[in-house]
C-alpha cells in the first residue's frame, strides 16, 4: 500500500485513541513495518536533506510525534529510556545494532543509573521495535542509516535520566 504522512498519522491516532497501551503500540508497530515498505514514502520523508532528528507529525490530541532520522556515518548512543515515554523505532535504510539493557540500579537527578547488557539484535530495513515506557536500549549504526520513529510524546521537551554501563 501506499502511504501519505496524513494517513499514516491519522491511522496511528485511530489506534491509539481505540488501544492507548501496549497493545495498540504492537498495532503501530505492525503499520510502521507496512509503511518501511512503501518506497515512495521512504524517499519522500527520508531524503538526502533531512537533518538527524525533523518531527514529521506531532499529534494535538495525544502528543505522539513520528520522526525522521537520517545519520551520514557512525554514531552510537549510550544506555537510554524514553523517560515518561515509549518509542518505536522503524529501520528503513542501513543496519542498526541495538543492545537492550537490564536496570542493575535506578538513576536520579544527581546519580547515573547503573545497567547490565541483557541482549543484542540488529535493526534491518523493514523492521520495526517498540520500547515501552522504561525500557532500556541503546542503539549503535556503523554507517549511513535512516528511520521513521514514533515517540509516545516529543522527546526534545523531554528531561532524561542518565545511565552508565557496569
Amino acid at each position: 500500500m501506499v502511504y501519505t504522512l496524513e494517513q499514516f498519522s491519522a491511522a496511528c491516532h485511530r489506534i491509539l485513541k481505540a488501544e492507548p497501551g501496549p497493545e495498540g503500540r504492537q498495532k503501530l508497530c505492525a503499520l510502521l513495518q507496512d509503511v518501511l515498505k512503501d518506497e515512495e514514502f521512504v524517499s519522500t520523508h527520508l531524503g538526502d536533506d533531512v537533518p538527524e532528528r525533523k518531527v514529521l507529525y506531532e499529534d494535538p490530541e495525544f502528543g505522539f510525534c513520528i520522526l525522521a532520522h537520517v545519520y551520514k556515518g557512525p554514531r552510537e548512543s549510550p544506555p537510554h529510556d524514553h523517560g515518561p515515554s515509549w518509542a518505536i523505532y522503524g529501520q528503513a535504510r542501513g543496519d542498526t545494532g541495538m543492545t537492550d539493557w537490564e536496570l542493575v540500579e535506578p538513576a536520579s537527578e544527581d546519580k547515573p543509573g547503573k545497567v547490565r547488557q541483557a541482549k543484542t539484535y540488529t535493526l534491518r530495513p523493514g523492521m520495526a521495535y517498540l520500547y515501552n515506557e522504561g525500557d532500556l536500549h541503546s542503539p549503535r549504526r556503523t554507517g549511513p542509516t535512516r528511520l521513521i520513529r514514533i515517540e509516545g510524546k516529543n522527546m526534545d521537551k523531554v528531561r532524561r535520566l542518565s545511565y552508565q554501563r557496569v
